[in-house]
């Protein structure tokens, strides 16, 4: 598409030129003066990122990211040397002046030093395209900005910027070209994976298309979270069984630290970022973001096939569990998501008395680190006093395709 504007603009370009008489003096430079307005607008905005660099980056780990001229094939000739893209880190003030200069300003300074940070752009004759491919850069170090307030690093936004100078045939107009990665949280350790992920998460689903970078709402409606909630987690298990209304409910008690609204009560609340990953959850030591990323890292790495065939209920609090278990026969059992650890499932049973009273007893959390050691599935056939999987499976009938085969002896 982008060709075939640049071939209209060519004609156009022509048509002027042949009535340039008919035009006189005054029209013309102001018509070719806009021609230029419009090709430079088009030829910057055909300069875009086709493979982004990793959204959360840790200083001396090597990244790839590609950029791609759409109408490099067209409008480049065979220059003596090729052109060369360069990629800088910026911060989000530095990102934000040069979106409000419509990007005619050039960057003063990097705010960390990459490695390998030039790349050629080079045109392939037979997919026809032209690109510079960036395949080991190395952000060595980052300069931090000031931040506001109780702002940590993991919430301080930078992106790559990428730019090159170019001159476009026939003409040999030289432009400036330079494009924006999507945010980048920069991190120096592992232990800050979690919060910048959250950060990250927050920025892709909750910003407006058209923004100053690289801001986002404080606040978001709780329908909205849901569905970004639920995207994320079929996204990171790699499932198609999302979540359901009663874990929403479930969740929505927990971010808002409310037991007592009803379903439809939730629907219309907003929250905050400071709610998903600032406030510590009450009587814990984590956020709810931290939390549900446990849930999310567990059950990618040990029970993505118990999920997608619906044996775990997961998102329950422990009270509820009780409810419905106290009713049950001796022997009944679901699982669920601790509360009081990260990464953590537990397996909920309700034992009866002679005198048929009923108690319910949570079995100690069970971490990836347990799993990766004795499967869930075994770990429930091991457990004589489990009988029926709630509401009333037998467990070998639920779990049976999740048992391994044991020589007895």
């Amino acid at each position: 598409r982008c060709e075939n504007l640049v071939e209209v603009y060519f004609q156009l370009q022509q048509q002027v030129m042949a009535a340039s008489a008919e035009l006189g003096p005054e029209l013309l430079p102001r018509l070719l003066e806009r021609f230029n307005e419009v090709l430079s607008s088009l030829v910057k905005s055909s300069f875009l990122v086709e493979k982004q660099p990793p959204q959360v980056l840790k200083t001396q780990t090597k990244f790839q990211a590609s950029v791609r001229f759409l109408l490099g094939p067209r409008l480049l000739k065979a220059a003596p040397k090729p052109y060369v893209v360069r990629a800088d880190m910026v911060t989000e003030k530095q990102a934000r002046e040069l979106e409000l200069s419509n990007y005619s300003n050039t960057l003063s300074e990097s705010t960390g030093e990459i490695m390998h940070n030039t790349v050629a752009l080079e045109t392939n004759p037979t997919s026809g395209t032209c690109c510079a491919n960036f395949k080991n850069v190395l952000l060595k170090k980052i300069k931090r900005c000031e931040r506001k307030g109780s702002e940590s690093v993991t919430e301080e936004k930078c992106a790559v910027l990428f730019s090159t100078n170019v001159a476009l045939a026939p003409s040999n107009v030289s432009v400036h070209l330079q494009v924006l990665s999507l945010p980048i949280v920069v991190i120096v350790h592992g232990n800050q994976d979690n919060n910048a992920k959250a950060t990250v998460l927050w920025d892709n689903a909750f910003s407006e298309i058209d923004r100053v970078p690289f801001v986002v709402a404080e606040r978001v409606p709780w329908e909205k979270m849901c569905d970004t909630l639920n995207l994320k987690f079929m996204a990171e298990v790699q499932t198609t069984k999302g979540l359901l209304k009663e874990h929403y409910f479930f969740l929505a008690q927990k971010i808002f630290n409310d037991h007592s609204a009803r379903f439809e009560d939730f629907q219309s609340r907003h929250v905050s970022w400071a709610q998903f990953n600032k406030e510590i959850l009450p009587g814990r030591g984590f956020t709810f973001w931290q939390w549900f990323d446990g849930v999310l890292d567990l059950t990618k790495r040990c029970l993505k096939s118990y999920w997608s065939d619906r044996l775990i209920v997961g998102f329950i609090s422990k009270q509820y569990v009780c409810k419905l278990l106290s009713a049950e026969p001796d022997g009944t059992f679901l699982l669920r998501f601790s509360d009081s650890e990260i990464g953590g499932v537990t397996i909920a049973y309700v034992i009866r008395g002679k005198d048929g009273s009923s108690q319910v007893e949570n079995i100690q959390p069970f971490s990836a680190k347990d799993l990766s050691i004795r499967s869930l599935g075994d770990r429930i056939r091991d457990l004589g006093q489990l009988r029926n999987l709630y509401p009333n499976i037998p467990k070998d009938q639920a779990f049976g395709s999740h048992y391994n085969s044991e020589r007895r002896g």
